[in-house]
C-alpha cells in the first residue's frame, strides 16, 4: 500500500535552516505529483510547494526564494530545503501525493485532491 513518511522537522531560530525528507513507497513515485503542505494551530492546511512528475514546480508566495522542493526518484524521496526560516513558518509539515488514473502529469491545485498523506513533522521557528 502507499506509504509516505516525513522526517527532518525540529526547532530552529529565526533565520535558520531545516531540510525535510519524505520517503515514499507502494507506488511508482516518479510518475505522480508530490507536494509539501503545512498546518499551523488554528489555521487551515495550506500548500507550500509541489513538484510534478516532469519536474515542474510551484511554490506558495510566502516561501518563494526561501524554500526549495526537490525529488530523488531513484530513492523514492521528496525533499524540502527550508532556509531563512521565520516564526510564521511554524507548523506541522506534511508530504502528500496525488495518485489517480491519468494524473501522471498533473498537480492538483487544492490540497483536498491529494489522496495520500504522511503523518506530519513539526517545524518550530523561534524569534
Amino acid at each position: 500500500q502507499v506509504q509516505l513518511g516525513e522526517s527532518g522537522g525540529g526547532s530552529v531560530q529565526s533565520g535558520g535552516s531545516l531540510r525535510l525528507s519524505c520517503a515514499a513507497s507502494g507506488y511508482t513515485f516518479s510518475s505522480y505529483c508530490a507536494g509539501w503542505f503545512r498546518q499551523a494551530p488554528g489555521k487551515e492546511r495550506e500548500g507550500v510547494a509541489t513538484i510534478r512528475s516532469d519536474g515542474s514546480i510551484t511554490y506558495a508566495e510566502s516561501v518563494k526564494g526561501r524554500f526549495t522542493i526537490s525529488r530523488d526518484n531513484a530513492k523514492n524521496t521528496l525533499y524540502l530545503q527550508m532556509n531563512s526560516l521565520k516564526p510564521e513558518d511554524t507548523a506541522i509539515y506534511y508530504c502528500a501525493a496525488a495518485i489517480r488514473a491519468y494524473w501522471e502529469y498533473y498537480c492538483p491545485g487544492s490540497f483536498t485532491s491529494y489522496n495520500y498523506w504522511g503523518q506530519g513533522t513539526q517545524v518550530t521557528v523561534s524569534s
